[in-house]
C-alpha cells in the first residue's frame, strides 16, 4: 500500500492518450538530453526529448536516441550525422555540453513507423532543420540563454 497525501483527482487534469501524431514536419526544442548506456552495456547513447512549440500538437513529447558511443560504426556514423543536423538547425556548431542545444527552437521532420514486437504505430524523428529555413525568414543569431523559446 502506498500513501498517496492529499491527493485529489478533481484537481487535476486525466492523462488523455498518447497516440501518434500525424508524419509531417513540426517546430519544436530540446527540452532534456542525457546519456544513457546501451541495454548491451557496450555502448551509450544520448537520448534528447523533444517539445513542441506550435500548432494542434504543442507541448507534445517526441525523442530522439544517438548511438555516439557504439560497436557499430554505422550506428555511429549516423548518430554523429544528426548530431551534425541538430547543431546547424540551431546554430550551435560546437557544443561541449548537451545543454546547449536546448530551448532552441528547430524544425523536425516526423515520421509513422510500425513497432516490431507490437505492430503499433509509433513517432520517430527523421529530419532537422533550421526554423527560419522554413519559414523564409533571415537567419536569427542563436540564442545562448536558457529562455525557453515560448518565452522569449
Amino acid at each position: 500500500m502506498a500513501n498517496l497525501g492529499n491527493f485529489n483527482a478533481n484537481e487535476v487534469e486525466p492523462t488523455t492518450s498518447f497516440d501518434p501524431i500525424p508524419a509531417g514536419k513540426y517546430v519544436a526544442a530540446i527540452t532534456e538530453s542525457e546519456m544513457k548506456a546501451t541495454k548491451t552495456g557496450n555502448g551509450s547513447y544520448l537520448q534528447l526529448t523533444f517539445t513542441l512549440l506550435e500548432g494542434e500538437y504543442k507541448n507534445r513529447i517526441l525523442w530522439a536516441r544517438l548511438n555516439l558511443n557504439n560497436p557499430n560504426a554505422t550506428a555511429v556514423k549516423i548518430a554523429r550525422s544528426e548530431l551534425s543536423a541538430i547543431c546547424h538547425a540551431v546554430g550551435v556548431m560546437q557544443p561541449k555540453d548537451s545543454v546547449e542545444l536546448h530551448n532552441l527552437p528547430l524544425v523536425i521532420t516526423v515520421k509513422l513507423k510500425k513497432r516490431e514486437d507490437t505492430g503499433e504505430l509509433t513517432n520517430e524523428i527523421k529530419g532537422y532543420a533550421r526554423k527560419d529555413a522554413v519559414n523564409g525568414q533571415q537567419p536569427q543569431a542563436a540564442v545562448t540563454d536558457n529562455t525557453p523559446p515560448w518565452k522569449r
